[in-house]
């Protein structure tokens, strides 16, 4: 990852980066046809939640929105960033602070389920017509069971 990327927390209640993170929220929603949440939906999940960011000069170019039981609200990570390990060390945050991390993924997102795959998530159930616009979902989970600060401490130092 390049040196110039930093790491930041959003403490919840915090409108920090929130305006950010909607607009890369939207673009990868347009690109992939996932994340389709609605504004106030969004806003106020963010700003329930503390966000791990990571920002690469004054931009967002990733981040993840944790409630405070380890459910991922949102996991986004700029498309042009993929690949340099900045969404695993975005769930090693929440790890960090988490002894299990759960969260929700379209059946049709190809790219979170190998991404959650890889990580060790696993898939506990299908909830059909779980998003509003009836999309289907996926319930994941990693946890203890599957010894979580071991598997991340391995992907961080891949």
């Amino acid at each position: 990852m390049s040196v110039n990327i930093d790491s930041r927390v959003v403490a919840p209640g915090s409108d920090d980066y929130v305006d950010e993170a909607w607009q890369l929220k939207e673009e990868i929603n347009r690109q992939e046809d996932v994340l389709k949440q609605r504004y106030d939906f969004f806003t106020d999940a963010y700003r329930r939640s503390k966000v791990h960011c990571y920002v690469q000069d004054g931009n967002l170019i990733g981040f993840a929105a944790v409630r405070r039981d380890g459910y991922i609200l949102f996991l986004a990570v700029d498309p042009e960033y993929r690949g340099q390990g900045i969404g695993k060390r975005l769930v090693a945050h929440v790890a960090e602070d988490h002894d299990t991390i759960t969260c929700h993924a379209r059946t049709s997102n190809e790219n979170a389920l190998q991404f959650y795959e890889y990580l060790g998530f696993e898939i506990k159930r299908r909830i059909d017509n779980y998003y509003e616009d009836g999309g289907d979902a996926y319930y994941l989970k990693l946890g203890s069971d599957v010894g979580i600060a071991d598997r991340i401490s391995d992907l961080i130092r891949r």
